[in-house]
């Protein structure tokens, strides 16, 4: 028997604080790949696949010799690949089923498969040169099991009135900080647990999950506060089921930061202005020009289109990155040597494994970088008025005349505004990034790890806002879930891109990281071309067309 909204409202702190948690060691931990790797390799994953003379590295365990290649590296990073790209290219089914049955059920299932994952690691390990391909189940399982614990723990800050933002803030830096567990778990395998163990011990804690979620999880989905008020709602337990948050609703809340779309949140720190959504779960304030907008306006828009290229781009830099690090590392301590002494070999198995770690540490930056991005969407918004008509009664309310000659500032115009100050810093930081990238220096790498964890933490954020600002809310969810969609299948080209740098360029990583950063200069035209949308925008909302309400000059429609 499911417990109550009521009984979730009660011990929303506590689960708040264990979706954080849960997120940071549980949801996407796959991203910290480079440390999975190196324990996979030591414990002989497909080292079937590397004749002894002809391998270029070794590995050791227990005395046992395991010989490691180009061709044992190909293949597990095809496993990273599939679990990676089950990470992000899952959001939009997701969304769907969330909407069908709700929080509970699909973190049910994350957990379960999370476990599966850790056992089947386990069970790999066992006759590696027989059961090897169970891996690539095990990173599948991690990867989907990773997006169901993001998405359900999404909902929760629901709960939180005016701290909805900062715990929003909170579950997606524990999700982009989650990549700091796989190095976390290498440290304790360095000390003499075995692989198996940890993997076993792993497992169990995902099945505490598992019933936290069946104590404390409710049936019903987390209503925002705009639609109703939670201290009512609990004491109106029998109309708690009315109250459903649309897919398109839930997906406004999975990337958007402190985003506030243009009409005025009631929350629960007001409590006198609260309300109780109508029974088909709508807000009441969704205006009829939005519903009339056409899906397939926004679709085609070219705000739409070059946000695809522009995060596209972005999320095949950093899954590549991921994915190829370790060789990035090797090639710079051995300069493309084919024949390497021990010497070196013990060289540059103590340094891959030394960076990886520091990388894995990094990775909790994005808990303290996840509120800038936020701060940067929220600026002045709550100075703002949401049309011309309302002006002169914003005037009023802060005391000034309604022909003083102040200039209103428009939500719709500020939050374009606020989008591209957003994606212009998050594109500096990636061309930054790659610039790095170019450089023949290692403890510059350190550089380029803080770089590529800002970049990760930012992009998807700016993306959301964006969305929020320019599109009607009710194509929000799909138009979410696409560019995701898109950007996963995009990033599957990390798989050849690899494959050449340790195929014809024998490991150099220099022409392939030159392609990448000439291509993330693209992403420049987003902000571009927004900054002549705001102007466009900006001349609409002056001098609107004539017999058209002033009221609706400033719809929020696609470009």
């Amino acid at each position: 028997m499911a417990p109550s909204l009521a009984h979730a409202y009660r011990w929303r702190w506590w689960m708040a604080g264990t979706a954080v948690l849960e997120n940071l060691f549980f949801s996407a931990v796959l991203l910290g790949w480079g440390s999975l790797l190196l324990m996979l390799k030591q414990e002989g994953v497909y080292a079937s696949l590397c004749p002894a003379e002809n391998s270029t590295n070794a590995t050791q365990d227990e005395g046992r010799q395991w010989p490691s290649c180009d061709q044992q590296d190909e293949m597990l990073n095809l496993g990273f690949m599939v679990g990676s790209f089950l990470l992000s290219a899952t959001t939009l089914p997701l969304g769907v089923l969330m909407d069908r049955f709700g929080p509970r059920p699909l973190r049910m299932v994350g957990s379960a498969c999370f476990a599966a994952s850790c056992t089947l690691m386990a069970v790999t390990i066992q006759d590696t040169e027989a059961l090897s391909p169970l891996i690539f189940l095990a990173l599948s399982l991690n990867g989907f099991a990773g997006i169901c614990l993001t998405f359900t723990s999404l909902t929760l800050p629901n709960m939180f009135g005016n701290l909805r933002s900062t715990f929003m803030a909170l579950m997606i830096g524990s999700y982009a900080s989650s990549a700091i567990t796989f190095p976390g778990i290498k440290l304790i395998y360095e000390a003499g647990v075995p692989f198996m163990v940890i993997m076993f011990t792993w497992s169990g804690l995902a099945c505490l999950i598992f019933l936290n979620c069946v104590l404390n999880w409710p049936s019903e989905h987390f209503p925002a506060p705009e639609e109703v008020d939670y201290t009512k709602k609990i004491k109106l337990a029998e109309l708690a089921l009315t109250h459903k948050v649309t897919g398109d609703r839930f997906y406004r809340h999975v990337t958007a930061v402190g985003q506030r779309l243009s009409q005025e949140p009631r929350s629960l720190d007001r409590g006198t202005n609260a309300f109780l959504a109508p029974a088909d779960g709508r807000g009441a304030s969704q205006s009829q020009p939005e519903k009339a907008v056409p899906f397939r306006q926004s679709l085609c828009s070219p705000v739409f289109l070059w946000s695809l290229l522009t995060m596209s781009l972005t999320q095949l830099r950093v899954i590549f990155y991921m994915a190829a690090m370790n060789k990035m590392l090797e090639f710079l301590v051995t300069r493309g040597q084919q024949q390497q002494t021990h010497e070196l070999q013990q060289k540059v198995a103590e340094t891959v494994g030394f960076y990886s770690s520091v990388f894995g540490a990094m990775q909790l930056l994005c808990l303290a970088t996840c509120p800038l991005i936020g701060y940067i969407m929220d600026w002045r918004i709550k100075d703002c008025v949401d049309a011309p008509a309302r002006a002169a009664a914003h005037s009023k309310a802060r005391g000034r005349s309604a022909t003083e000659p102040a200039r209103p500032r428009y939500c719709k115009m500020q939050k374009v505004s606020n989008a591209i100050s957003a994606f212009t810093l998050t594109n500096l930081l990636l061309v930054g990034f790659g610039v790095t990238c170019l450089i023949d220096s290692l403890p510059l790498q350190l550089v380029t790890f803080v770089l590529h964890t800002m970049v990760r933490g930012f992009f998807h954020s700016a993306c959301g806002s964006l969305y929020a600002a320019v599109f009607p809310s009710s194509h929000f969810g799909t138009l979410t879930g696409l560019q995701s969609l898109v950007s996963a299948v995009f990033a599957l080209l990390q798989q050849p891109l690899f494959m050449a740098m340790v195929g014809p360029l024998r490991g150099e990583p220099f022409w392939v990281n030159l392609g990448l950063l000439v291509c993330s200069l693209l992403g420049f035209l987003l902000p571009a071309y927004l900054f002549c949308y705001r102007a466009r925008l900006q001349r609409e909302l002056v001098e609107p067309s004539p017999g058209i309400p002033t009221a609706l000059c400033a719809p929020k429609v696609a470009a």
